[in-house]
């Protein structure tokens, strides 16, 4: 079966990928498929700098605003949807051009990986959750990285869900989540991913990230979050587990001022900048465009041009 050309824009967040994505739909006839895990959420728009209608320049985009910020979303939901997508765009003779910085979101959908349904322990899960509360994530965090090194490392310490979650898929089938990973690979991918990466000096994408937070708070990035506790929202939940929104929920609660909260969400940022460089470039099939020098927009467009005939 002949493979579909699909194109790829990654990198850290605040590098312009949104930008360069649309410059490639434009040019070669494509729609964007978002591959990021905040955008997801209807009323999630400032903290996650989620695309505007201005900056699409009308190229269609898809998986934005599909979930209310209560419910919950796995990447094996993601992978399906993604794919749904694709293969609409490509039946209507457009290009997939998937942008977005989740890279376990991208790397899930080029691999082709299959999530097996395991059917839920819920007294083990208990257990576990009650063991993060009791001893702290970390501690947890530390066991999933004797058992699985690979999968902590793509697993944020205080990520309690996900932590807990890739230890009960350990306890219940005995294999690890890296192990289920590879055996899920065994079919083949139907597409032939043009992978591109956005990078620059450390200083500049520090400089647009401190920028970048400074314009959301303006944009109302308080006011957005007050709207949706008022509403409901809680710590507890997925959605608010974004960067912004949890260190901004915090504030609310007392546990810091308002100047600490917004150095706090700068420095989350960068930390997962740093977290989202280290993820792609284990990945050799990227090619990287430095933001930093004036044609790297041209040469990512020529890059994509060539392997796209």
């Amino acid at each position: 079966m002949k493979k579909q050309k699909i194109v790829v824009v990654a990198g850290p967040t605040g590098t312009g990928k949104t930008r360069l994505s649309v410059a490639l739909a434009k040019q070669f006839g494509g729609e964007v498929i978002s591959a990021d895990s905040m955008q997801i959420y209807k009323g999630l728009d400032i903290g996650s700098a989620k695309v505007t209608p201005e900056e699409t320049e009308g190229i269609p985009h898809h998986l934005i605003d599909i979930l209310e910020p209560d419910e919950t979303f796995s990447v094996a939901q993601y992978v399906q949807k993604a794919n749904e997508a694709a293969e609409d765009i490509l039946e209507r003779g457009k290009l997939p051009i998937l942008c977005g910085g989740t890279g376990l979101y991208i790397s899930s959908f080029v691999d082709n990986v299959k999530f097996t349904e395991s059917q839920t322990d819920f007294s083990l899960r208990e257990r576990l959750m009650s063991e993060a509360e009791e001893k702290g994530t970390e501690v947890l965090w530390q066991r999933l990285a004797e058992l699985d090194p690979k999968a902590a490392e793509a697993v944020h310490p205080n990520n309690v869900k996900r932590v807990v979650r890739a230890l009960e898929l350990y306890e219940s089938t005995g294999l690890t989540l890296s192990e289920q990973n590879a055996r899920s690979k065994l079919i083949e991918s139907p597409y032939e991913p043009v992978m591109l990466a956005l990078t620059g000096e450390r200083e500049l994408l520090y400089e647009r990230i401190n920028l970048r937070v400074d314009r959301m708070v303006a944009a109302g990035l308080f006011e957005e979050v007050k709207a949706l506790s008022d509403s409901g929202m809680t710590r507890s939940m997925q959605s608010m587990q974004g960067i912004g929104y949890k260190e901004v929920l915090s504030c609310f609660e007392g546990e810091c001022e308002l100047s600490e909260c917004i150095e706090l969400i700068k420095k989350n940022s960068r930390n997962y900048a740093k977290r989202q460089l280290t993820w792609f470039k284990r990945d050799e099939r990227y090619q990287w465009f430095d933001i930093s020098e004036e044609n790297f927009l041209e040469r990512a467009m020529a890059y994509v041009q060539e392997r796209i005939r």
